[in-house]
Parts: C-alpha cells; structure tokens; sequence
C-alpha cells in the first residue's frame, strides 16, 4: 500500500450471533447451563481419583523409560498422552497448576527423539510435582508454593533444553 492511499478496515460479519439466539429453540438456557456447572462441580471428588490413577500411568511410563535406558518414542508418546490428560481436566475442577505442569512435561516430550538419563530425571521431577500438587490439594494456582515448583521446573527444563 503506498504511503498516500488511506487504509480500509474490514469488518467481518458477526454470524455466530445469528445462530444463537436469545430466546426458542436454538437458545443457550440459562438453567441448562448452571446444571452443567453444577455437574462438574460434583465430579470435583472424583477427579482426585482420576488424576492419582494417571499419575500412576505417568510412574509407571517412568520406570518403563528407566529401564529402557534411552526409551523411545513410543513411551514418549504414553506420557505425553497421560500428560495431556492431566493439562485437560486440571482447570476444570479447579487445580489450575496441574494443568500448568502438564503442558510443561507434554511441551518438554513432544518433539524428544529419546530419552536419556537427564530427560528421565526432569520427567521424574514433573510427576513428583503432579504428586506434590494432589497430596497437599494445591488447587488454583498453588500460591506461593505453587509458584516457586513452577519456576523450579522452568528452571529445570531450561538448563536441560
């Protein structure tokens, strides 16, 4: 565009608006929603059990890779699909740092050939995190304590990458 020619903006249509109306049948109720909410506010306990049983998976693709010595992609893959898991559901039931360490270990996993020891090692330091988070119910962001085994990680993964 030369300098003398005056910008045009374009506005695109707001189409979502029109297929969700206010009222009728294509309507979002209000009460349907709050049940929703209520629902996954009673699955809050359950999830406790469900992130412990991933969290052995997670212990368990682990020890897979410890003795792999140099695990390949295919137990990779597992604890990236476990990690995955736990990022997904962690902000659902309020245990936002759960969702937070997930996507570090899915993030630090996913492009990796391999794993030799210091990657075992830093994926062993995640799940220790996912543990310490659950055992001591660390829910949002953790706080302080939250905060610092974030930056702890972080730290870990940079010197590591």
């Amino acid at each position: 565009m030369a300098e003398s020619e005056t910008p045009r903006i374009i506005t695109p249509p707001n189409t979502l608006k029109s297929k969700v109306g206010v009222g009728g049948p294509k309507a979002v109720d209000p009460a349907v929603l709050k049940r929703a909410e209520e629902a996954i506010a009673n699955l809050g306990d359950d999830y406790l059990d469900w992130v412990q049983e991933d969290i052995k998976k997670l212990e368990d693709g682990l020890s897979a890779l410890k003795a792999a010595k140099g695990g390949g992609r295919d137990l990779l893959d597992t604890i990236f699909r476990v990690a995955h898991e736990i990022k997904g559901q962690g902000g659902s039931f309020g245990y936002n740092l759960m969702t937070l360490i997930g996507d570090q270990l899915c993030r630090f996993v996913e492009d990796m050939a391999e794993a030799g020891p210091p990657e075992v090692e830093v994926i062993g330091l995640h799940v220790d995190a996912l543990k310490i988070v659950i055992a001591n119910r660390m829910q949002g962001d953790g706080g302080q304590a939250g905060q610092a085994l974030l930056r702890g990680l972080e730290k870990v993964v940079a010197k590591i990458g």
